[in-house]
């Protein structure tokens, strides 16, 4: 069902936790599941520096959050704004179609966190 890529990040998330001083932080939850993610984000110039993220959800939630923050890191807040469902699904070696709600629930958490980022 879920991919070797997948059940990768799940099992060992990547960037998981608190980032101390992010410049931005928002947390999303899907109300048709209860999945929640909290992204944060520390940006400097422009560019994403780091980024970390807090999950409570399905495995598919736990790991989308995980390759997000892999592939957020040293983007430009506008190459991270060109991110969609397809990336984050690719990034975990695809999702099953009822999984789906995963990769959109980490790229809304995104989008938030950087509508906060003063440019």
């Amino acid at each position: 069902m879920y991919s070797q890529q997948l059940l990768d990040h799940f099992q060992n998330p990547r960037n998981a936790g608190e980032l101390a001083e992010a410049e931005c932080t928002a947390t999303i939850e899907n109300p048709a599941c209860g999945d929640v993610l909290q992204l944060s984000l520390k940006v400097d110039d422009g560019q994403i520096k780091e980024a970390r993220f807090k999950a409570k959800g399905c495995v598919a939630a736990i790991a989308c959050g995980s390759a997000l923050t892999e592939l957020v890191w040293a983007k430009t807040v506008e190459e991270a704004k060109r991110l969609n469902r397809d990336d984050v699904s690719a990034a975990v070696g695809g999702l099953p179609q009822g999984s789906t709600h995963a990769a959109q629930l980490s790229l809304d958490a995104l989008s938030m966190a950087l509508s906060h980022i003063q440019q």
